[in-house]
Order: structure tokens, then sequence, then C-alpha cells
């Protein structure tokens, strides 16, 4: 029986990795490898934004979107109506209703490309100041070159971090295959287990930007994912399965 690690929370829809177990007779267990959480007040005065001196905000996370008006809140900033949020998507674009009352003329959402952010932007806008909500070590130069090409006034800002998951719990030698997706699951194992050494374990990257901590960490990469013909989780493991049983 192969046994495969996933590092998230397992999802709400189990079906596909049921038919992974039934047809091919493998354990899957899932475990986050580290939970995202908001700067404290104290951390995100280290960056010396002054927020009242932004007019807009990018959001790309509902993640982000909770960071933000949490530290509005705790730094004593009632943000004004006059705010105007670009959010990556419609769904988190929807999330800042938590938060204040959806207004279609100050909230704007593209297709989850940075493209269509600046698109979203146009001449229209381009007199704002704007805060790019980030996560630390997260790879926003997609973003901020964009922003750069559209000659746009802004400032790219922390508001949550990775912290890497106590796994001492998890056996971590016995699986068979492990299936990564951020560069903060790579800390982690690393943090967790300092002296790990791959040996006969499978790795699996699920996204491009966990390849190059992988690579860097000295972890051999044999099964590279989301593809055409994998574009799920699930897919991809049944794919490397059916080809290497």
């Amino acid at each position: 029986m192969m046994k495969i690690l996933v590092s998230q929370q397992a999802p709400s829809n189990f079906t596909p990795f049921e038919v992974i177990q039934s047809k091919y007779g493998a354990s899957l267990e899932f475990h986050p490898f580290y939970m995202v959480e908001p700067l404290s007040a104290k951390e995100f005065r280290a960056e010396k934004i002054n927020l009242p001196d932004y007019s807009a905000i990018v959001f790309s996370s509902r993640l982000a979107i909770d960071a933000y008006f949490r530290l509005c809140e705790e730094m004593r900033f009632k943000v004004p109506e006059t705010m105007k949020y670009f959010c990556s998507t419609e769904a988190v674009a929807m999330y800042l209703q938590k938060h204040i009352v959806y207004r279609k003329r100050k909230i704007f959402y593209g297709d989850g490309s940075p493209d269509s952010i600046v698109a979203l932007i146009g001449p229209k806008h381009k007199g704002e100041k704007f805060l790019i909500a980030a996560s630390a070590g997260s790879n926003m130069d997609a973003m901020t070159s964009r922003f750069d090409s559209a000659g746009l006034d802004y400032t790219l800002g922390t508001l949550v971090k990775a912290v890497p998951q106590d796994l001492h719990s998890l056996d971590i030698k016995s699986y068979d295959m492990i299936v990564m997706f951020n560069p903060s699951d790579v800390i982690s194992l690393k943090e967790n287990f300092p002296d790990y050494n791959q040996g006969d374990t499978k790795m699996m990257s699920f996204g491009k930007s966990v390849v190059p901590a992988m690579q860097q960490a000295g972890l051999t990469i044999n099964a590279k994912a989301p593809t055409p013909e994998a574009p799920s989780v699930g897919k991809a493991i049944e794919l490397y399965l059916a080809e290497n049983s």
C-alpha cells in the first residue's frame, strides 16, 4: 500500500481521493504544514507604512482582508468610505461584505491575473495611491512589475505570515510520497525535521512557486502538477499511480 501525505487540510469533497484509495489501494493523509496568521500591529509598524496615506488597496486573498481590517482596528485607523478596493477575483471581492457595505462604485475585481487588476485601474484610477496586500515570503513580482510598467504609485505591504505547524506527530519517513504546494511547506518540513533525508520518498510539487524552494532544499521532484491532464491534486496523484503502479 502506498502511503501519501498531502500538506493541506482535508478537502470538503473527498470523493476523488476515495476513488484513488479503492482503485490503487493507496492511503492518503492530509496535514497542513503551516498556517497563515495576520501580522500584529507591532510587526506591521516595523514596515513603516502609514495606512491613512493610501486611497486604494489591492487584495488577493480573504485572509489579507481580515488582516487589514484587524490592523486598522488595532491601530485605531478608521477606513474612509472613499477607499477603493481592487480584488484578484469576485470571490475575494464578495468577502469584503464581512467588513464593509458592498458598493460597486468602489469595489472592483479581476480574473485572478495581475493584468486584470491593472486593466481595472486604467486611466480612471491611476491617480490613487495603492497598498498591495502581501503575505510574508510570497513572490509578488508579477503584480509589482505590472504596476511599475503602468506607472502606478504603490507600496507592497506584508499583512499576513506563514507559521510552521508542529509536525512531530507525523512519522515523516513512513510516507512513500509527499505532496507540497507552497515554499512555506518546505520551510516547515526543514524546521520540523532538520536532518530530513528524502531517500526513496517520492515528491510531488503542486504549483510553480514551490518548485524552486524544493530544489533549493535538495529535494528531488518526481512529479509536477498541475498540468492540462491533471488540473487537480486528486487527478495528479491518480495519474502518477496509474503510470507507476
